[in-house]
């Protein structure tokens, strides 16, 4: 994913209420804690690294009100049993659905 699809994701979800927490796996193997604060922290250190980013929903409506946030921009990812995963890289042979 580009600069530009992270940012919308990133203002879009800050823009949810509440905004939701989100981890991100990066290419080292870190997997940062969960956050709730997207303005800032999730763009810390930039994006180039982020293989994905996981997003939490808190309950049904919430995770409802992500799913229309995400759709809106149309991401590489999939729903999970805990909300959502977005995809920066994909693996050789692997394939993407957009939500």
């Amino acid at each position: 994913m580009n600069d530009t699809k992270w940012n919308e994701l990133r203002l879009a979800m800050y823009n949810t209420d509440p905004a939701p927490r989100w981890s991100t796996l990066c290419q080292n193997g870190y997997r940062s804690a969960p956050d709730r604060e997207w303005y800032y922290h999730f763009r810390n250190g930039g994006y180039e690294d982020i293989i994905q980013v996981d997003i939490f929903a808190d309950d049904l409506e919430h995770r409802e009100r992500i799913r229309i946030a995400i759709k809106r921009i149309h991401l590489p990812g999939e729903e999970t049993d805990d909300g959502f995963r977005i995809y920066g890289y994909a693996e050789q042979g692997q394939t993407v659905d957009y939500l």
